[in-house]
């Protein structure tokens, strides 16, 4: 490849110089190179200051690329933040009974204040190469091995992701149609059958919403989803002060309740009162913990090392972002990390308070404990896979946008393409939810390896290799904290493969993925 030619490809040019690719966004004509590249350079104030200026012609000055952006601030925190917010935050309350509440706030606090620095290395490497693709910052990084890691790690994660989040649908919400309809679970009712109603979900919601051009318009689903976990959240505020500890467990003798809800072991510590309900005598689990170790507490921390896993889905947002900047786009994350960390510690802190040393790894089936036909639980069931679906579609677009970048660089945009990789990539995720649920544990060596990556190792890396010497020498601050980031990347991924390994040579799962 000449030099020129190459220039070009890393500036996401077109072979013939005439024009910008932005793979899943769209193509076209390219200004004058120089001017652009100038704006790079310049410091956050500077653009800011700038767009309240017009150009001679009276238009705005493009950023990064001609492609002007129109997706506001809120609707850009409201898709970073369902991006953020996986099934996740239903296992923190457990995380936090095998830490403690002080514990748990400190790894928390810790784990945010890593995902925005790590957000900011890959802004400060977009805005100095006017790049706002991950996989480009990879070629730029380190040539054509650099894009192909980013673009698998994105694609195996993502893929892993939108795989368990199907996989909740198609385990849970034949559970919740059975609870509402108090139909009898042996019926064989094809509304009770989960691949029936995954494909439907998969067809009927998620598809339409994967087809979109442009990431900016699942802003409205975004939100929503965001105020079904908010419904959740305020669920289990409520809940923390009705339920009493020790609290009344539901007898199964009496009813007939989920396979997946109810697992009980009556002894003679229970007493059963005239409602079918047993009461636990033993109170002594009923007190809160600030600080506390046990087998369990190592698996909690590569559970919250990657509760914040947005970083696939930043660049694409920051491409359609309105006015974008660095800070501008620093801003909405920093805001919807903000929000994430708020939610994941109060649904964590009165889960925790709810139930103490009895808390389960998933805190939705031990409120069934109580009473698996609780209307307001079953609401909230629903609303959790309500949220999981809608968040499928924001994962996608970071999937296609890889895939494009991998083996599409040097097209421009095509419906056809667009629409064939995102109906691909449903059919195949169903295919494998449906046919071979167990391949989910290798997913989870698959995140084990590509979060640690995407979170903390290629941010660290790829800032190091592109920005300057003469800028920032590799003994500088900036780059030896780079450094010591993707030390603990490597550190995270050790720690998580090695407790998956142990889980599946001694048959338990305590192991879990925070998204």
């Amino acid at each position: 490849m000449e030099p020129a030619q190459s220039e070009m490809s890393i500036l996401g040019c077109s072979p013939n110089g005439k024009g910008h690719d932005l793979g899943d966004d769209t193509y076209v004509p390219m200004k004058t190179m120089p001017e652009e590249l100038d704006t790079f350079d310049e410091p956050d104030g500077i653009l800011e200051s700038e767009e309240f200026l017009p150009n001679g012609d009276g238009k705005k000055p493009m950023r990064f690329t001609d492609f002007e952006g129109k997706t506001s601030f809120g609707m850009s925190v409201f898709n970073l933040g369902n991006a953020i917010m996986g099934s996740g935050i239903l296992g923190l309350a457990y995380a936090m009974a095998n830490t403690g509440i002080l514990l748990f706030l400190f790894l928390l606090t810790a784990v945010a204040a890593l995902s925005c620095y790590s957000i900011h290395l890959l802004l400060k490497s977009s805005g100095i190469v006017g790049i706002r693709a991950y996989e480009q910052l990879g070629y730029r990084a380190f040539g054509t091995p650099g894009k192909m890691a980013a673009g698998i790690a994105i694609t195996l994660q993502n893929i892993g992701a939108m795989s368990s989040y199907l996989y909740i649908v198609k385990s849970e919400f034949p559970l919740v149609i059975q609870a509402f309809s108090r139909a009898d679970p042996t019926d064989d009712l094809w509304y009770l059958n989960g691949n029936y109603l995954v494909i439907m979900v998969s067809i009927s919601v998620i598809l339409p919403l994967a087809l979109m051009k442009q990431l900016g318009y699942l802003g409205y689903t975004s939100g929503f989803s965001l105020s079904c976990m908010v419904f959740f959240l305020s669920a289990v505020i409520y809940k923390k002060f009705q339920i009493p500890c020790p609290f009344e467990e539901f007898s199964a003798a009496n009813h007939t309740v989920s396979h997946l809800d109810i697992h009980l072991n009556i002894t003679d510590n229970h007493a059963t009162n005239d409602n079918g309900l047993v009461h636990e005598m033993d109170d002594s689990h009923c007190g809160a913990r600030m600080f506390t170790m046990n087998s369990q507490t190592a698996y909690t921390i590569p559970i919250l090392a990657f509760a914040f896993v947005c970083h696939p889905e930043v660049l694409p947002i920051y491409t359609e972002l309105r006015n974008p900047t660095q800070r501008r786009m620093q801003h909405v994350s920093n805001l919807s990390i903000l929000v994430m960390y708020t939610m994941y510690f109060l649904a964590a802190l009165f889960g925790y308070l709810t139930f103490y040393g009895k808390t389960e790894s998933e805190l939705l089936h031990t409120y069934s404990r109580i009473d698996p036909y609780d209307t307001l639980i079953l609401c909230v069931r629903l609303a959790v896979l309500t949220a999981v679906t809608l968040t499928v579609p924001i994962v996608l677009f970071p999937v296609r946008r890889a895939l494009d970048q991998m083996f599409f660089a040097s097209k421009s945009f095509n419906w056809v393409r667009h629409v064939a990789i995102a109906v691909a990539l449903l059919s195949f995720i169903n295919m494998l939810v449906i046919f071979a649920p167990n391949i989910l544990g290798i997913f989870g060596i698959i995140g084990a390896t590509s979060a640690p990556c995407l979170i903390f190792i290629f941010p660290a890396v790829f800032y190091i290799r592109i920005v300057p010497k003469e800028q920032e020498p590799m003994h500088s601050t900036p780059k030896i904290l780079a450094a010591c980031f993707a030390g603990l990347g490597v550190a995270f991924m050790t720690m998580s493969l090695s407790f998956i390994i142990i889980d599946w040579t001694t048959g338990s799962s305590n192991s879990g993925g925070g998204h």
